[in-house]
């Protein structure tokens, strides 16, 4: 029988392009699309497959909490991760709430598809940065891990740069620089900046931040 699954992103030309790659094998069946999280589990509802492929960050919900809503609505299904990020503030979530695999969208079509049917067996299927990121969290210690894009950011932090440098920098917008702050903040368990650096110096991260 082929694996049933349904394609969840907010773009229609992805949409077309990932049913492109998997409605001429007969391995698969593509039994539905949504552009969004409330779609996704009322197509999810009534079609019952056995593997959702959806990117994490859409709009009207977070990838987290669709992956969360369709493990609690429909158990036994698998949920796929296909995503153009793979920093730990996307991929923890993701994983904690019990996505089967996490891959990057620069995945080859012949490994795409042999990750959706390891998925559909329940096996984890990640990415090689995605598993780096994990190992990363797993080695750390509890009270300051930092992810790699976490270090990047307070390193330039600790080197003078406003947020808009650090965003120019890393290709990234301020918003998200101002979310990784958050979480370095919250991590430190300090309130400011430069309280944020001090610690990070005490405790050898900014080192590593500024040697890497």
């Amino acid at each position: 029988m082929p694996i049933r699954m349904i394609i969840v992103d907010d773009h229609p030309v992805v949409r077309d392009g990932l049913r492109g790659i998997f409605t001429n094998d007969d391995a698969f069946e593509v039994v539905g699309e949504a552009a969004d999280g409330p779609e996704a589990l009322a197509v999810a509802l009534r079609t019952n497959p056995d593997v959702v492929l959806m990117d994490l960050r859409m709009p009207k919900m977070s990838g987290a909490e669709v992956i969360r809503r369709l493990r609690e609505q429909t158990p036994g299904i698998h949920i796929l991760v296909l995503t153009t990020y793979d920093d730990d503030v996307d991929v923890l979530p993701a994983i904690e709430q019990g996505a089967t695999g996490y891959l990057l969208k620069d995945t080859p079509r012949a490994d795409l598809r042999r990750a959706v049917q390891a998925a559909a067996r329940g096996e984890t299927v990640l990415s090689p940065s995605v598993a780096g990121v994990l190992m990363d969290r797993m080695r750390a210690p509890e009270r300051q891990t930092l992810s790699r894009r976490e270090l990047e950011v307070l390193g330039l932090i600790a080197r003078g740069a406003t947020n808009r440098a650090v965003a120019a920098k890393l290709f990234i917008t301020e918003a998200t620089v101002k979310t990784h702050m958050l979480h370095i903040f919250a991590k430190l368990k300090v309130n400011d900046r430069a309280a944020a650096v001090a610690v990070a110096y005490e405790t050898g991260l900014l080192k590593l931040a500024t040697d890497s």
